[in-house]
């Protein structure tokens, strides 16, 4: 049952789109005698049709091969096809292949523009160029045949039935990247076109541990509830989800048998903000505080209710700024505690420092008993569960990333050894460390696991990636995190916002309403709609070198001497300016309403 994991009715596999003047049309080539699909290229409405129209000498299209459908988003006007243009297959997964998303492309359907008023055009250009955006969306993986948003303990639970319909009906809507661009094409009954995708990571391997050959694969799937950027997406929403929720799942395959441990990471459960203002590092916000304990309530029962017991790691600083969130975390919390639902705070900076990850053992000692109590999954070859996870470990530091990856790491590190343990591979005393070929690759699958979640959150690979891909912190590794960390300050200010613009709408998040758009649009202005840091940073330094310019004069002339005090003051003022008005120089979020 573990080996093959098949649906009720097939996807197109290789599709060949043509351009029309007036419409798109998609067709079947994968040998599949299905119908192909038409798009109107003036209002994006679909129809199949029975075969492709005929070329003429004024009816000349362009034709290329795609490999999926992602969906149909409206706005203002016009609506746009997004299709997958390129793939790469990375792996398998219950014996189907996986294949990684490398080019995203966006066909306009926006004829009815010509029609459109200046203003109306103006403002379908400001949304269409956030799709630009999206089309560079980092870490989207896709199978023809697997289900990737459910883990192999759910999958086994559903059994075959749940395999008797179309792919995109067995999903898991909180991972499924793509839910609401499908919702024209689910209206239309369009299944064998409806490609499910996840936003994630997908990393395998085999290695070989004496004679047997194990086959261990890393699965991250990201929530899009509340998806979006490092400072733009923090804390929880009233409803209790979190920015930056990971499922990952570690899947282990070997003589037949089949084990699976999932992990969960996610921002600290009650409303916080942190919001950029050229700061290095924005203070923390804590909103509506009275609220926290609710938000934390709701946030826990839905994790009880989906993976049973919880065990919380809180891995953020006692002292400072990240002290008064974790002092409200751990407030917030103590009501729903109890036997299923347990917290621990263990200050890794404190603890371990920058290069003392080894320390870690200590947490490990404090959840042991978690661990082995709430176990994992193990399928014989028979497809018979022996055991079952009945809980799940959910850990927390600031962004959810650097700190936050190095202890999934070590947790899938001691629990695949718990499973080859109870398989028969490994001795009571065996290790991974003890098979240096095995130990080396399971510790590059989970750096990279690591930078995939936190590219697509902060923008760079994770920091302190050196000692999960070594097991060793070194001099090179702190000082790709001092640049990391530099580009991470960068993309929060200048970019993320409009990044997060376009998360929100090709999710949902924001729906586009023409009355309510064209009425924002034409209020922008004041100081924030000349503000600019670039144009500002141009002053500063002009007025700096006319500051040293009129000083170095002065041996001369003394009246340079005024002139230069003359420019250091302009510039101390415009830098005083931005630093104090730093909010609106940034890149920021212009979508703010939900979606309705």
């Amino acid at each position: 049952m573990m080996e093959r994991a098949e649906s009720g009715q097939k996807l197109y596999t290789r599709l060949r789109l043509w351009e029309f003047p007036d419409q798109y049309v998609i067709e079947p080539t994968n040998g599949s005698a299905g119908a192909p699909l038409a798009i109107s290229r003036k209002d994006g409405s679909m129809s199949l049709i029975d075969q492709v129209p005929q070329c003429s000498s004024v009816r000349v299209p362009k034709i290329q091969t795609i490999f999926g459908v992602v969906g149909l988003l409206k706005l203002v006007i016009g609506s746009y096809l997004i299709v997958v243009n390129d793939r790469e297959c990375v792996g398998s997964y219950m014996g189907h292949h996986i294949f990684k998303v490398t080019s995203l492309k966006v066909f306009p359907c926006d004829h009815s523009l010509k029609s459109s008023t200046t203003e109306q055009k103006k403002v379908e250009a400001e949304f269409s160029a956030l799709l630009s955006v999206a089309e560079k969306t980092h870490g989207l993986y896709f199978s023809y045949e697997a289900n990737l948003t459910l883990s192999a303990q759910r999958l086994h639970d559903l059994g075959d039935e749940s395999k008797l319909v179309p792919l995109w009906r067995q999903a898991e809507p909180r991972f499924l990247w793509n839910n609401y661009m499908m919702e024209v094409l689910i209206d239309n009954k369009l299944d064998p076109y409806l490609l499910p995708v996840i936003q994630g990571s997908f990393q395998n391997f085999q290695a070989a541990i004496g004679k047997d050959i194990v086959e261990v694969t890393l699965i991250a799937r990201r929530c899009t509830r509340r998806n979006g950027t490092r400072l733009w997406r923090r804390g929880a929403d009233p409803d209790g989800y979190v920015a930056n929720f990971v499922e990952s799942e570690q899947i282990v395959q070997i003589n037949g048998f089949t084990a699976s441990c999932v992990q969960i990471r996610g921002s600290m459960p009650f409303i916080w903000e942190q919001i950029v203002d050229l700061t290095y590092k924005p203070k923390f916000d804590i909103i509506k505080p009275e609220e926290a304990p609710r938000v934390a309530e709701r946030h826990f029962l839905d994790l009880r209710k989906k993976y049973g017991s919880v065990l919380a790691i809180d891995l953020v600083n006692t002292h400072g700024g990240e002290g008064h969130l974790s002092e409200k975390f751990s407030t917030a919390v103590q009501p729903v505690l109890s036997d299923d639902i347990r917290y621990v705070h263990f200050d890794f900076h404190q603890i371990c420092g920058h290069v003392h990850f080894e320390r870690l053992s200590i947490l490990y000692e404090q959840i042991v008993d978690f661990l082995e109590k709430s176990g994992y999954l193990l399928v014989n070859e028979k497809g018979d569960k022996l055991k079952e996870q009945t809980g799940i470990v959910r850990t927390n530091c600031i962004d959810c990333l650097d700190r936050t990856n190095v202890t999934q790491s070590m947790i899938g590190r001691k629990m695949l050894e718990l499973q080859l343990r109870r398989i028969g591979v490994f001795a009571a005393e065996e290790t991974i460390s003890s098979h240096p070929n095995f130990d080396d690759v399971f510790k590059i699958m989970w750096a990279n696991h690591g930078d995939d979640i936190s590219i697509q959150y902060s923008g760079t690979p994770a920091l302190k990636g050196d000692f999960v891909r070594l097991g060793r912190r070194t001099t090179q590794g702190i000082i790709t995190d001092g640049i990391n960390a530099l580009v991470r300050y960068y993309l929060n200010n200048f970019a993320d916002g409009t990044k997060q613009d376009a998360i929100d709408l090709v999710q949902g998040h924001y729906i586009v309403s023409l009355s309510r758009d064209m009425k924002a649009s034409s209020q922008t202005g004041g100081l924030e709609s000349v503000a600019s840091f670039p144009l500002a940073f141009a002053v500063i330094m002009l007025g700096f070198f006319f500051a040293l310019l009129s000083l170095r004069q002065v041996p001369y002339d003394m009246k340079h001497l005024f002139f230069s005090l003359l420019w250091a003051s302009f510039t101390v003022g415009i830098a005083a300016f931005v630093r104090a008005n730093g909010r609106i120089f940034c890149n920021r979020p212009r979508l703010h309403k939900p979606r309705s």
